[in-house]
């Protein structure tokens, strides 16, 4: 689908869809957990569904699902297929991975799409380590493994990705029957560990950690209710992009956002102070207007997902900005480095790369253009709130991209004045 966008300003109210990030790890616990997880407010993009649907395939079923509730039982994993579908879901395919491997059943861990592409080289590293039989594997997808996974001392590399110790700490989580030690190297982005480990404590499995490099799992720290509720707050990662347009292009509210939240993306508000825009917070809600932007320095290594939207404040912000941490970049659902610097060149705004920065000096208009998101949800929406700043329509190819983290972006850009057509790529 190619969306078709016309610069304008907007004025509006959107509630943020809730955090895909927080649902998928939700989805996990209630697969782990032995007994019934009511979970209010999940979302609906491609990704939840894929986590959604992995959970069903290995051995939870949904007992009642609403437009808000979704009601799951589980006794823990027990496969009912030999191959599960990650879709484009990296999160799901390094999060399931160890999962999966809690079984002595041989399943394939598959994906399509973006998601094939994208190295999963720490598998090798770690599974057999873990006494873990893996093959038909070259560092992507398709795995297929064999366990039962053992919960021993492990150190583990998580330079690349934390998603990988998300998913060995919630597996080690459900089967340790004493304490055990895993180490992280390089951990990056941490904030999502610690949504990881506040999931973990609402399901009654509390994991202490020393300054993110020794996570101690001790099951006599336990205590697992039968029944357990958690409710998804709303989508810094999302609701970014929204803030974003108002503070370049009109006024926007976005409700449904905690600004204490442990999500790394809720970064934004600092940057947007950074830069002068002036947010208003009153309880669930933050509202920004449009504001003569001055330029920020901003380091987005532990929130890698802000690095589009926050190009296109860049480029909108007067004089010269630099954003850190481009080289968590390159293993996204495209080379992030190369489709932002594509973006902004298209967008006609200066930009270099210089070490681990990304250097952008902010113009008065961006200019009318193509932009190609490669199939990257991200470089879509960034791109569509560039356009309101731009001298022209800007066409978006294949647009459909948001619907892995947010189906609802245009429908929300639409009920804020922004005007879009849509048509074939």
């Amino acid at each position: 689908m190619r969306a078709t966008i016309e610069p304008g300003s907007m004025n509006g109210v959107i509630t943020a869809p809730p955090s895909k990030s927080i649902t998928q790890r939700a989805f996990a616990a209630a697969l782990l957990h032995k007994g019934t997880t009511i979970i209010t407010n999940a979302g609906t993009s491609d990704d939840e569904h894929a986590a959604l649907d992995v959970i069903q395939q290995l051995g939870a079923k949904i007992i009642a699902q609403t437009a808000d509730i979704i009601e799951i039982s589980s006794n823990g994993i027990a496969p009912v297929t030999d191959t599960i579908n990650c879709g484009e879901s990296g999160l799901s395919a390094r999060l399931f991975t160890p999962i999966v491997a809690l079984s002595d059943k041989q399943v394939t861990i598959a994906g399509r799409g973006t998601l094939l592409s994208r190295p999963m080289y720490t598998f090798r590293e770690i599974l057999p380590a873990l006494n873990v039989a893996f093959s038909g594997f070259n560092g992507y997808l398709p795995i297929t493994v064999k366990g039962p996974l053992q919960p021993l001392p492990v150190k583990i590399n998580a330079e690349d990705s934390s998603q990988f110790l998300s998913g060995l700490l919630l597996a080690y989580g459900s089967i340790a029957k004493a304490p055990v030690v895993i180490e992280a190297e390089g951990l990056k982005s941490k904030p999502y560990i610690d949504l990881t480990l506040e999931v973990m404590r609402h399901f009654g499995r509390p994991i202490p950690y020393h300054n993110y490099k020794k996570f101690d799992i001790d099951p006599s720290f336990f205590s697992c209710p039968e029944r357990v509720e958690v409710n998804v707050e709303g989508d810094w990662s999302s609701a970014a992009y929204a803030l974003v347009a108002g503070a370049i292009a009109g006024e926007v509210t976005v409700k449904n956002v905690n600004t204490d939240s442990l999500q790394a993306d809720v970064a934004i508000i600092k940057v947007l102070g950074s830069a002068g825009v002036e947010l208003v917070h009153s309880n669930d809600s933050v509202s920004v207007r449009k504001a003569r932007l001055r330029a920020f320095e901003f380091d987005a290594t532990d929130s890698p997902d802000l690095f589009p939207v926050l190009a296109i404040l860049a480029a909108c912000c007067d004089g010269e900005s630099c954003i850190n941490g481009v080289h968590r970049l390159f293993n996204k659902e495209s080379n992030r480095a190369e489709s932002i610097s594509e973006m902004l060149e298209n967008f006609g705004v200066p930009y270099s790369i210089e070490d681990d920065g990304l250097i952008i000096t902010g113009v008065r208009k961006l200019q009318g253009t193509v932009i190609d998101s490669y199939h990257d949800h991200r470089i879509v929406m960034a791109a569509a709130i560039g356009a309101l700043r731009a001298s022209g329509p800007v066409d978006i190819l294949h647009a459909e991209a948001v619907n892995k983290s947010y189906p609802g972006f245009f429908k929300d850009l639409i009920s804020c004045g922004g005007r879009c057509n849509f048509g074939p790529a």
